[in-house]
């Protein structure tokens, strides 16, 4: 139970754009069709949740203040905890590599639509702040890490994914002309991020 409420907190309460507005370069560039959104939103569940129990363990056994005890209790007094912004980075980079690859061989569409969006997922800022508020939360574990990750990775998808149904159905309004494109975009994300405050108040029984 503690996992689900911890999963659904990270989908609802603390989700990544409306609750801290991390990644939006990217919701709002490439949330113009659900199919295009879906795809960046699986991509972004994986390297989440791939790439966060990852860096727990590298926090957690190597970089955080006498994480190397377990080779030698000399080391105990060893804080590499100032490498963790570089470690972290290099993980996702390199997961990220894995998704484009695999996009591009399988399904090569989808990865001319989605572009430079794709490989910029390195440095979406939703997916190191996954690690970096795993790394502030101190979660008791790995499997609080990666349900985390993957509740996280959740939220951004269905962010997304919301956000691209939305926005094709208003090819077919009647918007201002001053609104169209971005600044509508912008105005839909902050209500849609009033609605999703809502989740806040609600005390799960689990």
């Amino acid at each position: 139970m503690e996992y689900l409420n911890l999963f659904v907190k990270s989908v609802f309460v603390d989700n990544m754009i409306f609750a801290f507005f991390l990644g939006m370069c990217s919701f709002l560039a490439v949330s113009k069709n659900v199919k295009t959104a879906t795809g960046l939103g699986l991509a972004v569940i994986f390297v989440l949740g791939i790439t966060l129990p990852l860096n727990y363990l590298l926090y957690e056994y190597i970089l955080k203040p006498g994480a190397l005890a377990w080779l030698n209790p000399e080391y105990a007094t060893i804080d590499l905890s100032f490498l963790s912004y570089i470690v972290f980075i290099a993980t996702i980079a390199t997961f990220t590599q894995v998704v484009e690859m695999f996009v591009e061989k399988f399904a090569p569409g989808l990865y001319n639509s989605l572009g430079i969006f794709l490989p910029l997922i390195a440095v979406n800022c939703a997916i190191l702040g996954g690690s970096l508020f795993m790394q502030e939360r101190g979660y008791a574990n790995l499997g609080e890490a990666f349900t985390f990750g993957i509740g996280s990775g959740v939220g951004w998808f269905l962010a997304i994914v919301a956000m691209a149904a939305i926005r094709e159905k208003l090819a077919y309004s009647n918007i201002p002309a001053g609104l169209k494109g971005l600044g509508i975009s912008f105005i839909i994300t902050g209500l849609m991020g009033i609605a999703f405050m809502s989740f806040m108040g609600i005390q799960l029984p689990f």
